[in-house]
C-alpha cells in the first residue's frame, strides 16, 4: 500500500501541468510509465484474491448438497452459490466477499432459512465473482 502511495506522489510531483486556453500538457517520466504499465500487468496476472463466502452445507452425500444447492438458488436467486469437493465433503458456499465484515453481514440476511451457515474463508474467488 506504502508502494502505491508513494507512487502516485512521485507521479504527481514529476508531472508537470500546463493550461492554455483550456488544454492540458501533462508530461510524465517514462520511468513512472514503466512502473504503472508493470503495475497494472502484474494486477491482470493475477487470476484469484482471497476472501470470504458463506457456507450453508457441508454433507457427504453428493445428492444432499446439491438439493440444497436447488433450494438455495430459488430462495436466494441472485445471490451465486455453487459447491466444492473436500474429500470426503461436499460443502455449499454462497457469495464472494472480500471482508470478513461484509460476509457476516450475508450471514445474517440468511440465517432464518440457514441458522447454521457461517463466514469461511476461500482464496480463490475470481474477481469478476465480486463484481455481481
Amino acid at each position: 500500500m506504502k508502494k502505491i502511495i508513494l507512487l502516485f506522489l512521485t507521479l504527481a510531483i514529476c508531472s508537470t501541468a500546463s493550461q492554455a486556453q483550456g488544454n492540458i500538457n501533462e508530461k510524465v517520466d517514462p520511468n513512472i510509465t514503466a512502473l504503472m504499465k508493470r503495475f497494472v500487468d502484474i494486477n491482470k496476472s493475477t487470476k484469484t484474491i482471497d476472501g470470504w463466502r458463506i457456507q450453508i452445507l457441508a454433507t457427504t452425500d453428493r445428492q444432499r448438497v446439491e438439493d440444497a444447492l436447488q433450494k438455495f438458488v430459488s430462495l436466494y436467486p441472485n445471490i451465486p452459490a455453487d459447491w466444492v469437493q473436500s474429500k470426503p465433503y461436499y460443502k455449499l458456499r454462497a457469495g464472494a466477499y472480500t471482508s470478513k465484515r461484509e460476509a457476516i453481514a450475508m450471514q445474517y440476511l440468511l440465517k432464518n432459512d440457514y441458522p447454521t451457515a457461517y463466514p469461511v474463508q476461500d482464496n480463490e474467488i475470481k474477481p469478476e465473482e465480486l463484481i455481481k
